[in-house]
């Protein structure tokens, strides 16, 4: 049977490859990805030439199919999503299942992860973390689920497109002003920032800018027993 290989690539700083997931995607005979040209600009940096497919997130069934057929056809799969660790947030499970059900080996390559970069920076003390990935872009969905999330004595973190990022932290200041936060924007880029402060400060330091820009995640602390 063939082997699916899951690797995490990097979220922004090509040095973040490790070197582990070089050299299976040296060794694999194709590369499925989330987009093929985003892979390509990271195979074009580490010199490697391979096959590469596209498994695009808006048709999950058809990528996994081309995937299964290579793993059928004896040939081992890389699969890489545009950044950061697949199925985290990204596409990847249902070719995960898929290969797994076929009996084929699925072998996790380690690596970056907007999730765990967060995590290390933020300074914010945690028990236990619950990972939401993007909040609904509906206002009321999202309200309710974010009422919901801060209710709990865990932390949370999510994902965020910095064209509704102030939308999220108006809802999180107004159920708990003083909840402290971290926002990563841009992490491991060269525009990289880190804001850490009340819901409501965070808030308004973004508001008050004239574009907010990158790629962002938020870690809001748990909340307090009593």
């Amino acid at each position: 049977m063939a082997t699916l290989y899951m690797v995490a690539t990097p979220i922004g700083n090509l040095e973040d490859i490790t070197l582990r997931a070089v050299r299976i995607l040296g060794e694999v005979d194709t590369v499925a990805c989330e987009d093929t040209r985003h892979t390509l600009k990271l195979l074009n940096h580490l010199g490697i030439k391979k096959p590469l497919v596209a498994c695009y997130a808006y048709d999950e069934e058809k990528g996994a199919a081309r995937i299964l057929a290579l793993l059928e056809q004896g040939r081992t799969v890389a699969y890489c999503s545009d950044a950061g660790t697949p199925c985290l947030s990204d596409p990847g499970i249902l070719a995960t299942a898929r290969a797994r059900e076929a009996g084929h080996d699925v072998v996790p390559i380690p690596g970056p992860s907007a999730f765990a970069a967060l995590l290390s920076a933020s300074g914010i003390f945690y028990k236990a973390v619950t990972f939401d990935g993007f909040p609904s872009p509906k206002p009321g969905r999202r309200r309710s689920r974010v009422a919901e999330l801060m209710s709990r004595p865990e932390a949370c973190i999510m994902y965020e497109s910095p064209h509704r990022i102030v939308k999220l932290l108006a809802d999180i200041a107004d159920i708990d002003s003083e909840r402290k936060l971290c926002v990563g924007r841009e992490m491991t880029k060269i525009h990289e920032e880190f804001l850490v402060g009340s819901a409501a400060d965070i808030r308004d330091a973004l508001a008050g800018r004239a574009e907010v820009k990158g790629e962002i995640a938020l870690l809001v602390s748990g909340a307090k027993k009593g």
